[in-house]
């Protein structure tokens, strides 16, 4: 007795009687997601970009603080409704409370309700940096001026310099500080397009072109090796396939228009093909992070200069396709690109004075409640000055104090000691660079 075998596949019966039918198999996906999904991952740039989250949400609640005319002080009711404003996936209460080097929190004498308010410390930071912006006004409208000079007619929209105000260094009012004050440079066509009056050739120099002079002369290669290449760095664990080296190797010499280069804008089926475009886009992105304060800047911000720079690409896509130059982290909300070469074990190899001042701000962030016996000292000065409430001590009685210590030797010494508790850890950030 012969018994017939059929198996099942994807709702089709296979057995003896069509066995000869071909089976067809779905094929993987691969997608821009997908190749997102499976990038080696920098854990370094990953932890780095968390703290920077934190950090913007800390400048957002200061900038809404700000706007309020009552006073430097907001109470924490009206707080928590810019939760959804800042972002925040916790109470503001909770996130207030973890960062007491941040934000100040007191009852208020009068209505008696609990207030908030940004330390002295965090202060002063905020009025270094902008202090260190106004004197460092020059550089910024070079960094304007090299913008300009790489867009394709000279020109570009100023809400677009608008969305990257921060990461460039510019000021709040750069428009009229920056774009009307210097109409030797700027001209402003209409209310959202600036124009380059002049073009300055001295600036017309790539930072990369910069690096490649120094490969040249200090590693001693041959032109033809360093004259279109790359700084490459992969980040730890990525796995290099078979031909990938000579498919770099062949990229890396490969000839392209450079991003000052004053001609018409390479088109995809004239000779060199989509590869030479792709790599000048390479270039441009290259050049426009390096002109940022952090080496980075939001992948969906640069799509807000693809018209004006003739990036006819999938930005996101160039950017997955190139791991050893560019890195996609994904912590947070968006999306946002690192320039690999930039940095070194999580911080930055060339520190600017913009980027140190912003470097002690994340230092307070990362002190967390730590080291908060200096903040106790402080408001027992305070409460002392006010004439509140005064700690006993247990030496005796102190001149003003009106308070009758009715607390025994036992309750004092265990009173007393609540106030030595301090944790001496220290943030770590993997670098030395911007600390206090």
């Amino acid at each position: 007795m012969i018994f017939l075998k059929s198996v099942r596949c994807n709702g089709i019966l296979f057995g003896p009687f069509n066995s000869f039918s071909q089976r067809r198999w779905k094929k993987p996906i691969v997608s821009g997601q997908t190749r997102l999904e499976s990038r080696t991952k920098d854990l370094k740039l990953d932890k780095l970009m968390m703290h920077i989250n934190k950090l913007k949400t800390i400048l957002n609640i200061h900038q809404l603080m700000a706007q309020r005319k009552r006073g430097p002080f907001v109470s924490v009711q009206l707080m928590s409704r810019w939760r959804n404003i800042v972002g925040l996936n916790v109470g503001m209460g909770e996130f207030l409370h973890k960062y007491p080097h941040v934000f100040e929190l007191f009852v208020h004498p009068l209505r008696r309700n609990l207030c908030c308010k940004i330390t002295q410390r965090m202060r002063d930071l905020i009025d270094e940096e902008e202090k260190i912006v106004k004197e460092y006004e020059p550089e910024l409208v070079q960094k304007v001026k090299k913008l300009l000079m790489m867009s394709k007619n000279g020109t570009l929209h100023v809400h677009a310099l608008r969305l990257i105000r921060r990461e460039l260094g510019l000021p709040e009012d750069f428009r009229d500080s920056i774009l009307r004050t210097h109409s030797k440079d700027f001209r402003l066509v209409d209310l959202e397009i600036v124009e380059l009056v002049d073009r300055n050739e001295s600036l017309a120099k790539a930072e990369v072109e910069k690096w490649r002079e120094k490969e040249y002369v200090d590693k001693w290669l041959s032109e033809f090796e360093t004259s279109y290449a790359f700084p490459i760095n992969f980040p730890t664990g990525f796995k290099i396939e078979g031909g990938y080296r000579e498919k770099l190797k062949n990229w890396q010499r490969l000839p392209y228009l450079k991003p000052y280069v004053s001609k018409e804008v390479l088109r995809v089926r004239t000779c060199g093909g989509i590869e030479r475009f792709e790599k000048r886009a390479v270039g441009i992105i290259h050049e426009l992070l390096s002109l940022t304060v952090e080496k980075m800047l939001e992948v969906d911000r640069l799509a807000h200069f693809r018209k004006d720079f003739a990036i006819e690409v999938n930005v996101c896509e160039l950017l997955l396709k190139h791991p050893g130059i560019f890195y996609i982290c994904t912590k947070g909300s968006t999306q946002t690109v690192f320039l690999r070469e930039a940095y070194s074990k999580g911080c930055l190899a060339l520190p600017n004075p913009i980027y140190v001042v912003r470097r002690k701000m994340l230092d307070l962030i990362l002190l967390g409640r730590r080291n908060t016996r200096s903040l106790e000292d402080l408001e027992e000065i305070k409460e002392e000055r006010n004439g509140s409430v005064f700690r006993t001590n247990v030496g005796g009685r102190r001149d003003g104090d009106w308070v009758i210590p009715i607390l025994d030797s036992y309750d004092q010494t265990a009173f007393g000691s609540l106030g030595d508790i301090n944790d001496s850890k220290q943030p770590f950030d993997g670098c030395e660079s911007g600390r206090n």
